[in-house]
């Protein structure tokens, strides 16, 4: 009997130290992770604002309408925090508050803009503040069907016990309606318009009919849900939403950036923070950041001088894409140049960023770069201009 207690004994303790621990499993943070979403890489804010909340909260929010505009859009001493919460969001302040009014209604919203001018980037934060949840998204593509909406079904568990709630997948924006948060719709005018259409329902009753279930067939919205669509206005005749589906919306355009300073604030907090996820520390030479600014400005301006398609660079020309650009630059001086940024990288980086098209966008580009970039004077600026010219001759 002795003898078998021990053995039992032994065999727990080398089950104790062989298994792993609950505990010793890292959890996921922002430090963990690729790219963390809002509500993990701004936890702290959240938190902090959350206590500090004293204001009226619509349906479910975690924030007041006033508390979120003050985490997108950063705080002031007229807000009387004892903290400094960031500003994340660059451009008008009118877009964030139409767009929390929106998501306090019976209405749907719709960030519509070109890319790369941060409707995806507010939608995220608008989500976070809102619902603690910015990751119930759906990716709109030519590709996206109805059940990607809705729900679909986890077919080997169909054919071992059949169809019930268990085996049913539910949409991103189903669980939003079952959370009463926010769901986004990224790139909606992607889709094709029958599958478009398959919001209508879900957005005007609020719940999704599961008809092949007897029991539990009714998937209702709690309150809180709404949904955050993005479009892109290049997009406008490839699939084009029907009058019945932008009633169910209020439409907010975002327009391209074209505000030095803002320009400069945008790409400064945008470049710091991806740099920090490969662990640099950047600071970006003025001179070089106005010769980025500075070409992007006249790029849009001999963009609209052109009347044929062909004769234009086909870049929307984006604050984002002059962030690329930065990034490049950095990573490249950083691995190949003892961490010095130059002139010559950068218009090295630009050219690649921006030629898409052969050789339409080359031509283009080089006709611009004799006539503007080549007059400018200052070293960094001939350094630039020969970096581009040798990028243009080896496409």
């Amino acid at each position: 009997m002795s003898g078998k207690k021990k053995t039992k004994k032994t065999t727990a303790k080398t089950k104790a130290k062989t298994s792993p621990s609950k505990k010793s499993k890292p959890k996921d943070s922002d430090e963990t992770l690729l790219r963390a979403p809002a509500e993990m890489k701004y936890a702290e804010e959240l938190t902090y604002l959350v206590k500090q909340d004293e204001d009226a909260k619509p349906f479910s929010w975690q924030l007041s309408p006033r508390m979120v505009r003050i985490f997108v859009l950063g705080s002031e001493k007229s807000d009387k925090l004892d903290r400094e919460i960031q500003q994340k969001w660059y451009g008008d302040y009118t877009i964030v508050e139409r767009a929390i009014v929106t998501l306090a209604s019976d209405r749907g919203l719709l960030l519509i803009g070109d890319p790369g001018t941060g409707k995806s980037w507010l939608a995220e934060l608008l989500a976070a503040a809102i619902s603690g949840n910015s990751v119930n998204v759906l990716q709109g593509t030519v590709g996206t069907t109805e059940d990607q909406i809705k729900y679909s079904w986890n077919i080997a568990q169909v054919i071992a016990e059949g169809q019930s709630r268990d085996s049913l997948i539910p949409s991103p924006l189903m669980v939003a309606m079952k959370e009463g948060s926010m769901g986004r719709f990224e790139e909606l005018t992607r889709c094709t318009s029958d599958v478009q259409d398959a919001l209508i329902s879900l957005m005007s009753e609020k719940y999704i009919k599961i008809p092949e279930l007897e029991i539990g067939n009714m998937v209702y919205a709690k309150p809180g849900f709404n949904v955050i669509a993005t479009a892109n206005s290049r997009d406008r005749g490839v699939n084009d939403m029907s009058s019945a589906l932008k009633r169910r919306f209020n439409f907010i355009h975002i327009p391209v950036v074209t505000s030095k300073k803002i320009e400069r604030e945008i790409i400064e907090f945008r470049t710091k923070d991806l740099m920090a996820r490969h662990g640099f520390k950047v600071e970006i030479p003025p001179t070089l950041l106005e010769i980025l600014i500075q070409t992007f400005n006249d790029l849009r301006k001999y963009n609209a001088s052109q009347g044929a398609e062909e004769q234009r660079i086909e870049s929307a020309l984006s604050t984002a894409e002059q962030i690329g650009v930065i990034e490049d630059t950095v990573l490249y001086s950083t691995f190949f140049s003892e961490g010095k940024m130059d002139g010559y990288t950068m218009g090295r980086s630009l050219v690649g960023a921006l030629v898409r098209r052969l050789p339409e966008d080359v031509s283009a580009l080089s006709k611009f770069w004799h006539a503007v970039v080549t007059k400018q004077s200052g070293d960094d600026w001939d350094s630039f201009a020969k970096g581009g010219k040798d990028a243009m001759t080896r496409i």
